[in-house]
């Protein structure tokens, strides 16, 4: 099994955050970086590589970015755009592992909305539905990439 590369805090104030920031700006713009509640994204970033017993917790790509995806979202590490901030981070994690979410905009968006008012009791069930989704969407990013150079980036669907 490849080794799952892991994102920074870095990663995400210079890469998902600029993004986040000017490519998914709606009527609620993403506060400064610096605003953001430091303890709480790190822990975020953290989760997906935690072991037990020398063991993952979260074994592989899917199931790290799901936890990932998820904890971001209802963890609000940040005072605003953390659905947008989390979809941003997870694109980027999956990027740096070669992998993409070839997935609609908007079902994406909708998708994000559901995660985001799941009650904490339904923990397990939504991780499960992000899994479900990152497998039935994942690709190579190469492939992704190819198909989609004449568009330039593949976040700019994002801005869509």
């Amino acid at each position: 099994m490849r080794r799952v590369l892991p994102i920074t805090v870095a990663d995400v104030q210079f890469i998902a955050h600029a993004v986040a920031r000017d490519l998914m700006n709606y009527d609620e713009p993403i506060p400064d970086f610096g605003t953001r509640y430091p303890n709480t994204l790190e822990s975020c970033l953290a989760t997906p590589f935690q072991t037990f017993g020398r063991k993952d917790l979260y074994p592989g790509l899917i199931k790290k970015a799901g936890v990932l995806c998820y904890l971001m979202i209802k963890n609000h590490p940040f005072q605003n755009g953390n659905k947008r901030l989390a979809v941003t981070t997870t694109l980027v994690f999956l990027h740096r592992n070669g992998k993409w979410l070839k997935m609609d905009p908007r079902a994406l968006y909708d998708f994000t909305m559901w995660i985001a008012r799941s009650s904490p009791e339904v923990k397990q069930a939504a991780l499960l539905a992000l899994e479900t989704v990152l497998k039935k969407h994942l690709t190579d990013f190469k492939k992704f990439g190819a198909r989609s150079k004449s568009a330039g980036s593949p976040l700019h669907k994002l801005s869509e």
